[in-house]
């Protein structure tokens, strides 16, 4: 079964960096869509990136933030540069079958992935 385990998150000031990580297990990251959502307290879940590693497709809300694949770790990235607090959330991974998606990521949302991580809490101080 397909199984995300997504790690990184932590407290950082304004203007600083982390690196999530979502390492996949039961799948091939070239089968799937992999995407980056986060929640903040009393807010909607907001999708923040996509990779699809079968064509390098990558989509993302935030040009701070960059989405990236290992395949041969079967791991997802998010690189998140220049952090504020209104980043501060639970940033979950998710994965879908890529065909689902119809093989395009213009844009998914969080409604088409159908597992996730338990996620990794980010705090920015200002």
């Amino acid at each position: 079964d397909v199984q995300l385990q997504a790690s990184g998150g932590g407290m950082v000031q304004a203007g600083g960096s982390l690196r999530l990580s979502c390492v996949g297990s039961g799948f091939n990251l070239n089968d799937y869509a992999i995407g980056w959502f986060r929640q903040a307290p009393g807010k909607e879940r907001e999708g923040v990136a996509c990779i699809s590693s079968s064509d390098g497709s990558t989509y993302s809300v935030e040009g701070r933030f960059t989405i990236s694949s290992d395949n041969a770790k079967n791991t997802v990235y998010l690189q998140m540069n220049s952090l504020k607090p209104e980043d501060t959330a639970v940033y979950y991974c998710a994965a879908v079958p890529y065909y689902r998606l119809g093989y395009r990521l213009i844009p998914p949302t969080g409604a088409d992935f159908r597992s996730w991580g338990q996620g990794t809490l980010v705090t920015v101080s200002s």
